[in-house]
């Protein structure tokens, strides 16, 4: 299994940018044995999928609002995935969770549904204001 924590949330202007980071710490398995992913969500809103990374980094997936100016990665070596957010907007504004799951991620496999994820990080809130 595996615990994460989310940080580097926080109140931030319009046009910023803000990398949040996900701290992982794995027994049975690890790090490297899960793929990541970045959902978010808002007050009132259902949670959405933001971006997913494969077990080695090398395949990275986003929704498409998010394409251009939201990018993952991770860090095994440092048991650490990010997501760095540029030219943030007000309607980013929420709670951004880190996932994992044993399963592969490539192309179309359900990494964009919450239900693909086994473990969740309590969140960080993310504020853009105007």
């Amino acid at each position: 299994q595996v615990q994460l924590v989310e940080s580097g949330g926080g109140l931030v202007q319009a046009g910023d940018s803000r990398r949040l980071a996900c701290a992982a710490s794995a027994s049975g398995r690890t790090f490297s044995s899960y793929a990541l992913g970045w959902f978010r969500q808002a007050p009132g809103k259902e949670r959405e999928f933001v971006a997913a990374i494969s077990w080695s980094g090398g395949n990275t997936y986003y929704a498409d609002s998010m394409k251009g100016r939201f990018t993952g990665s991770r860090d095994n070596a440092k048991n650490t995935v990010y997501l760095q957010m540029n030219s943030l907007k007000p309607e980013d504004t929420a709670v951004y969770y880190c996932a994992a799951t044993r399963q592969p991620l490539y192309y179309n496999s359900g990494y964009y549904s919450r239900d693909w994820y086994d473990y969740w990080g309590q969140g960080t809130q993310v504020t853009v204001s105007s």
